[in-house]
């Protein structure tokens, strides 16, 4: 049996499907106000036959990484821990939230599984978590961590979450620990790394002129899996297909849905406008706010990873972030 935290979200609900093509058992773990739809549309979209009943395969626990009892009930009999709940957010406002959920609910998921005699923890941690070095033409693993304003509250929720799984490994957990970074695919077009499909169909004008990587879902659950039955333990793997402009991939993505891509070019000053505006709305009318100082900051960066480490380790071969976009695209076009 394994035990699944995160089952719900985009990579958490891949995972449990491809081990369950390998034929494992799965309990996951989800939240009393969670549904279950985006699971069964993607069960459905890689396996139309089979998908329903892969689906009711799957023994579901009520809870949360911050509640002890639903994690160590969980974890009774199984013999691996994927940890893949998280909460993502750049808005100021939620940095509390996020350490909470992201740090002690990952310390709650360590000490349980070092109760309940787990045989290994797979963790998903974030490149977010990995040292900034702007003298660094790409980022390694071998970075180290320095407190700094570049680094997000996002970043520091992180890196103090993997802290706690270093310690499990000092107590004599052994861990998988993967590091992806923004991560495409098939899912909740709602979640925060799929939205950017969303907006650029309803007709995105503007790019800006930074880079980052990207990796479609199914490889890092892939690369997650791989490493478990290796038994490659207590190393951590960045997980990032290709380093991209924003402007590329937006390209890609309104290419697929036919729709004209963004052609104006945002300056500094203009990012730094947007932000505050969308700041300035959200305290008035509590508007969702899109944009945030550090999205804002971050978007204007050249931000480039290798994954070298892991394709030398495991033989890895990534999939083309166009492939991902296409299957992607074919898929919302079913479900939205």
């Amino acid at each position: 049996m394994i035990f699944i935290t995160g089952a719900t979200g985009l990579l958490g609900s891949h995972v449990i499907y491809d081990l369950l093509t390998k034929g494992e058992e799965v309990r996951a773990l989800r939240r009393a106000t969670s549904s279950m739809h985006h699971v069964k549309s993607i069960f459905n979209h890689y396996n139309p036959k089979n998908g329903v009943a892969m689906f009711e395969s799957i023994e579901w626990i009520e809870g949360d990484v911050l509640d002890i009892t639903s994690l160590s009930d969980g974890m009774i009999g199984c013999k691996s821990v994927y940890h893949c709940a998280a909460m993502v957010s750049f808005a100021k406002r939620d940095f509390k939230k996020m350490m909470k959920i992201n740090k002690h609910g990952t310390a709650n998921v360590v000490n349980c599984c070092l109760a309940e005699g787990i045989d290994e923890l797979i963790y998903v941690s974030s490149t977010a978590a990995i040292g900034r070095n702007p003298n660094k033409e790409f980022y390694t693993e071998d970075n180290k961590w320095v407190n700094s304003s570049d680094n997000s509250n996002y970043a520091v929720t992180k890196y103090s979450a993997e802290l706690e799984v270093w310690r499990g490994v000092e107590e004599g957990l052994n861990c998988v620990i993967v590091n992806p970074c923004v991560i495409l695919g098939p899912g909740n077009w709602n979640e925060s790394s799929l939205s950017i499909f969303k907006v650029v169909k309803k007709g995105l004008k503007f790019y800006t002129p930074g880079m980052n990587a990207f990796v479609g879902v199914k490889d890092v659950s892939k690369a997650m899996i791989l490493l478990a039955e290796n038994k490659i333990y207590n190393e951590r793997f960045l997980v990032t297909s290709e380093n991209l402009y924003f402007k590329d991939l937006f390209q890609m993505i309104a290419k697929e849905f036919k729709v004209k891509p963004p052609s104006i070019l945002v300056k500094k000053w203009m990012a730094g406008l947007a932000w505050r505006i969308e700041g300035f709305l959200h305290f008035l009318f509590r508007k969702k706010q899109n944009i945030t100082k550090e999205t804002a900051k971050s978007s204007m960066k050249i931000t480039k990873y290798s994954s070298q480490k892991l394709i030398d380790k495991i033989d890895f071969e990534f999939t083309p972030i166009d492939n991902i976009i296409s299957e992607s695209v074919h898929f919302f076009k079913n479900h939205y």
